[in-house]
């Protein structure tokens, strides 16, 4: 049997910032031996959809949902089944199931082997519902899927799922509720140990769920020398302990949710213990002290927001030397409690935004109270710019503690931001999808689908 994982694009053009999906790589790994499979990253590479194959897989992001549907039509017309999965899929199965033969709700590596089983047998359901509960044992992703492929030299590795805090734009808490799960320790130095690469990004959503599993976790990475970066929340900066670990364990670099400077606005996304930390300027000084960079992120939009927010958060994120920085237009996904806010208030504009062919990457899908649309998308692009001039650049590499505290430091701040400052101007704008190809309710040619 021949399986074909595909990764959909965000847009037409080929990125030069992709990072391996971890996910199809744990998908492809929870297949028999049996089965053939084959992967294709439309980030990078263009889909043989002649390629004889007997089952199409397809991760689907809100961001790709689209695309996504597009590509499922094109192996239709072939006549080849297709599955799909994801967080979109598990929020909306019924639009995706417009598109596709069956769809997979929660963390699909609990389903997949049974899926793969029934459509041996011709029974294939429509939908398969993990609990999303799991132990998180016996994990090993077959990154056999990436070779050839060009990503970036870091590998991406997973620890935990999950996240304790329930913050208004996300969707973590709805998809995996209460649930926080950690691999086995032992498992995750295994897989280490075998990987080419010894610079690492951990995918967790928070690595700091639990205190006493983080502890555990960094004292085992030492041994390993490997250098690493990662998502955590700010309140990680209270703990000496812990900051030790993360340096001594290898952190390079954390992206950290600061979100917003104003307590109203916190407080409305639900975040307002961010500021309970003693406050950004301690927290910021704790990491610099422990030469670990900050990639800082900032979401625009929230009802206590104003034009002034734009330049209070740039400049923040300037004096503060971030490594890094993203000023997003506030994004309401299916699965968050924002989406359904603004939906029950009416404003969304062109529900559901993500299947919009006219639709572009940065642009806002909503009515702010303070501001219109176009402020908010044209603000949250004027900040993304002006971080990223060579001035700004130049005035975050002179910070001794961190950003250029070793020449891999050093290496590393000036080859992210080189990206960085690319994809900006590549991305924002940029039509998510093909626009000339539409996409059909039930194959209807009549009624492109829009609700």
């Amino acid at each position: 049997m021949r399986v074909t994982f595909i990764r959909p694009s965000m847009m037409e053009h080929k990125a030069s910032d992709a990072l391996e999906p971890l996910a199809i790589a744990m998908l492809a790994s929870y297949s028999p031996p049996d089965v053939e499979h084959k992967f294709y990253d439309n980030r990078i590479e263009d889909i043989p959809y002649d390629e004889p194959t007997d089952l199409v897989a397809i991760t689907v992001e809100t961001y790709t949902a689209r695309r996504s549907y597009q590509i499922a039509q094109e192996y239709r017309k072939r006549g080849i089944p297709i599955v799909m999965g994801g967080y979109h899929v598990t929020f909306l199965p019924d639009e995706a199931l417009n598109f596709c033969d069956a769809v997979v709700i929660g963390d699909a590596e609990e389903t997949w082997p049974a899926l793969l089983n029934d459509f041996k047998n011709g029974k294939m359901q429509k939908i398969y519902r993990a609990t999303n509960s799991k132990p998180l044992c016996n994990i090993r992703p077959d990154r056999s899927i990436f070779k050839g492929k060009k990503y970036g030299p870091i590998h991406m590795i997973q620890y935990g799922r999950g996240c304790r805090y329930n913050c208004d734009f996300c969707s973590i808490k709805t998809f995996y509720k209460d649930y926080l799960g950690q691999r086995p320790i032992d498992d995750v130095v295994k897989e280490i140990e075998s990987l080419k690469y010894r610079q690492l990004f951990i995918v967790d959503d928070n690595i700091f769920s639990y205190k006493k599993q983080a502890i555990e976790f960094f004292k085992a990475l030492i041994p390993l020398k490997i250098k690493w970066s990662g998502q955590v929340s700010i309140d990680v900066t209270k703990d000496p302990e812990l900051m030790r670990l993360m340096r001594d364990s290898g952190c390079i670099s954390v992206v950290v949710g600061f979100e917003s400077l104003d307590i109203k606005s916190l407080n409305q996304m639900r975040k307002g213990w961010n500021l309970r930390s003693g406050g950004y300027d301690k927290a910021i000084k704790v990491f610099r002290d422990h030469g670990i960079m900050i990639y800082g992120t900032f979401v625009h939009g929230y009802d206590n927001d104003t034009l002034d927010s734009f330049k209070a958060n740039l400049e923040f994120a300037i004096e503060s030397k971030f490594f890094l920085a993203n000023f997003n237009p506030l994004t309401p996904t299916p699965g968050a409690a924002l989406y359904n806010r603004l939906k029950k208030e009416g404003r969304l504009i062109n529900d559901p935004w993500w299947l919009d062919p006219n639709y572009r990457y940065g642009h806002a899908h909503f009515h702010p109270k303070n501001f219109t649309a176009k402020e908010l998308t044209d603000g949250c692009y004027w900040a993304r710019t002006e971080f990223n001039t060579y001035n700004n650049i130049f005035k975050r590499a002179l910070d001794t503690k961190s950003n250029f505290s070793s020449i891999y430091h050093a290496g590393t701040f000036l080859a992210a931001n080189v990206v960085s400052r690319n994809e900006i101007r590549k991305k924002h704008g940029s039509l998510l999808s093909h626009r000339d190809t539409p996409i059909f309710l039930d194959h209807n040619p009549l009624k492109e689908f829009t609700s």
